[in-house]
């Protein structure tokens, strides 16, 4: 169960009781190591704003927003980053790839694959890419239909989205 970070008054999912160890695996075996055993999962919503992330464990396939960083500057989103990263152990990064409805690639979804290469360069971990259309709709669907009213919506919806992101992958390769 989420608990609050009394700091921000958002939604924070509890660290893993027993860290895992880094994978140096590359991003084309990600699905196997979802597949093969269990292990944490941090997924991003890249935005040039903030980047919502979310926690999951891939033996649940659960997925639950963890927080959202709130900066325009690569070294502080790397920081945190890095501040999660160790925190957490993941086995595994997932990024939202943004495409247009018709499959089409715009500016942000070059900027969210050069974000995906230097997390897989600087954590040394592997990153799968997924569809993330519609997720910040989907994500503000989900707070609107929670009861939250749009005007506390933005500092917790990229978290949301991200949530969205990492469930997407959870099913999808659940289905495999």
């Amino acid at each position: 169960m989420p608990k609050v970070d009394t700091d921000k008054g958002q939604p924070r999912a509890e660290p893993p009781s027993a860290p895992h160890s880094a994978s140096a695996a590359t991003a084309a075996t990600a699905v196997s190591i979802a597949i093969a055993g269990s292990g944490t999962v941090l997924a991003f919503d890249f935005g040039e704003k903030r980047i919502g992330v979310a926690v999951g464990e891939t033996q649940l396939a659960l997925a639950h927003p963890l927080t959202t960083i709130a900066s325009e500057q690569t070294q502080a989103r790397f920081e945190a980053i890095a501040r999660l990263v160790a925190e957490w152990q993941p086995r595994l990064l997932v990024v939202g790839l943004p495409l247009h409805m018709d499959d089409t690639e715009h500016a942000l979804t070059a900027r969210a694959r050069r974000f995906a290469r230097q997390l897989e360069g600087r954590f040394n971990l592997p990153v799968a890419l997924v569809d993330e259309r519609l997720s910040t709709y989907a994500a503000t669907e989900m707070l609107h239909a929670a009861g939250v009213a749009a005007r506390r919506q933005k500092p917790v919806r990229d978290q949301v989205a991200a949530q969205t992101i990492l469930q997407a992958y959870f099913d999808q390769h659940a289905a495999h």
